[in-house]
């Protein structure tokens, strides 16, 4: 038994980096923040934020030269 947890483990580490460096765990990171850094108020939903995130990420100027 004792293998068979480390495993499981060692394959939720792995999943959790592959999340973290992708950026698909960024909204429990928002949360996160969001919890310690304004306490009493409402976080965005998930979808707010999303749609928060594209905007941020699409406005601007959007080329290499």
């Amino acid at each position: 038994m004792g293998a068979r947890l480390k495993l499981i483990d060692v394959c939720q580490s792995f999943w959790q980096a592959v999340r973290q460096l992708s950026g698909d765990d960024g909204y429990e990171r928002y949360l996160a923040h969001h919890a310690a850094a304004h306490p009493g108020t409402s976080p965005l939903s998930r979808s707010a934020w999303f749609a928060h995130r594209q905007q941020q990420k699409w406005s601007g100027v959007n080329r290499c030269c």
